[in-house]
């Protein structure tokens, strides 16, 4: 875009133009419109231009319509000096190009990007060694990700299975490019976890085409290594209607806070008094993407120890709850401090229920659908908690409710539920 927009002021400069300042700078937006229009500026990392030689067709012509319509809204400039403008202008812009590129071939060649192969072995084996033959290309692969029991004869890279050996290889080799060999994988929900981590994690996403010849995708000008390469987004987690879902959950939570602010004080003055000081739990919990938070709730037992409090499943009969904390449970008082996770954003009002990391990784394995609940912020309440799906009842039903709201969600639904939540609080039933 810099090249490109000197190459605009030398042109009306060298050119005879003599274009006042504002008719030289809207002349630069307006390249710079057409050319981004036409994706010559695109995201950074992967370079999937072949050369500027690919894009002086679209440079000069998009440089001539500009001049054109310049010429069209300002009659008095003279023939000459706008072709002479436009011409110094395409000269400077593929010249300004060629070097950048160059700068950058260069520079990926000297230091290569970490990256990661993810699909089907057969594919990411096709991949590792392609770009194993081609450093120029500047693509370092690090590790391939494959199905679990997918077996790899040969690996030259360190095979990876788990999201935590992912984790890990991100990490230690600073990997910022992950390629995708399978569309599927790529696109797919339930992969959205790993793709959302991968993205908050800072790495750039790509769908390696590694079909055969003929049924590859057009993708013209971009190619990496031969393989037509595009950007892809983690599937699901971008909804233009999560913008409302949060301002319902804004517009919903932070009154309720306020009004809740007396029975909040109460319960915490009648825990003080029963089970002593700290009358707030927090605890870790895993929300969108994968990523932890730190959950409020009124202390309605104090667990013996930490590892009891992150892997001891339900303490609904325990014992040694008081009888104030037993209430505050049966009447879920002691998920009002939710509402100030919903307000920081941790939470949103409806969603599925969020879980300590331990059981996370458990349900993950024994459930296949378990992962894909991570798609949606968690909430306060949610469609499996409406159907009676609370404490120690079916995972497996839980996670087919929570990706069916997912699936099928709308602002109306929220509110559908919403309803039937606060209908079930005059029947409680414990948690």
């Amino acid at each position: 875009m810099a090249a490109d927009g000197c190459a605009v002021l030398l042109g009306a400069a060298v050119g005879g133009a003599g274009l006042p300042r504002a008719a030289a700078a809207t002349l630069v937006v307006c390249v710079l419109v057409l050319n981004g229009h036409a994706g010559l500026y695109r995201p950074g990392g992967i370079t999937v231009a072949r050369g500027v030689l690919d894009e002086v067709p679209a440079l000069v012509f998009r440089a001539a319509v500009a001049w054109c319509l310049l010429a069209a809204v300002r009659p008095g400039l003279a023939l000459s000096a706008l072709a002479a403008s436009c011409g110094v202008q395409a000269a400077v812009s593929v010249a300004a190009r060629a070097g950048a590129y160059g700068v950058r071939r260069r520079r990926a060649a000297r230091s290569p990007r970490s990256a990661l192969v993810v699909g089907p072995a057969t594919a990411a084996l096709r991949v590792t060694a392609a770009l194993g033959r081609r450093p120029q290309v500047g693509i370092r692969p690090v590790g391939m990700v494959v199905p679990v029991l997918q077996p790899v004869p040969e690996p030259t890279v360190p095979v990876l299975r788990t999201i935590e050996e992912v984790q890990r290889a991100v990490i230690q080799n600073s990997v910022r490019d992950v390629l995708f060999t399978d569309a599927d994988a790529a696109d797919h929900h339930s992969h959205s976890v790993l793709l959302a981590q991968l993205e908050g994690w800072g790495c750039a996403l790509w769908y390696v085409d590694t079909r055969a010849p003929g049924t590859a995708e057009a993708l013209p000008g971009a190619e990496l290594a031969g393989f037509p390469v595009r950007r892809v987004q983690a599937a699901d987690v971008h909804r233009p209607g999560f913008a409302v879902k949060r301002a319902l959950d804004l517009c919903v939570a932070l009154p309720a806070l306020l009004l809740a602010a007396p029975v909040l004080a109460v319960c915490a003055a009648l825990l003080r008094a029963s089970d002593g000081p700290g009358v707030v739990f927090r605890q870790e919990r895993v929300g969108r993407d994968g990523r932890s938070f730190t959950l409020c709730k009124f202390r309605t037992l104090r667990p013996a120890d930490a590892h009891e409090a992150a892997t001891r499943w339900s303490v609904a009969d325990d014992e040694r709850m008081s009888r104030t904390g037993r209430v505050m449970r049966l009447t879920s008082l002691d998920e009002l401090l939710n509402l100030w996770n919903v307000v920081r954003g941790d939470m949103s009002l409806v969603g599925p229920r969020p879980e300590r990391p331990y059981f996370v990784a458990q349900f993950g394995q024994s459930h296949p659908g378990y992962p894909a609940r991570h798609r949606m912020p968690v909430g306060i309440t949610g469609l499996a908690q409406v159907e009676g799906l609370r404490g120690d009842t079916s995972i497996e039903d839980r996670a087919r409710y929570d990706n069916y709201y997912i699936d099928h969600w709308s602002p109306w639904q929220d509110v559908c539920v919403l309803l039937r939540t606060a209908a079930s609080l005059v029947r409680p039933t414990g948690s």
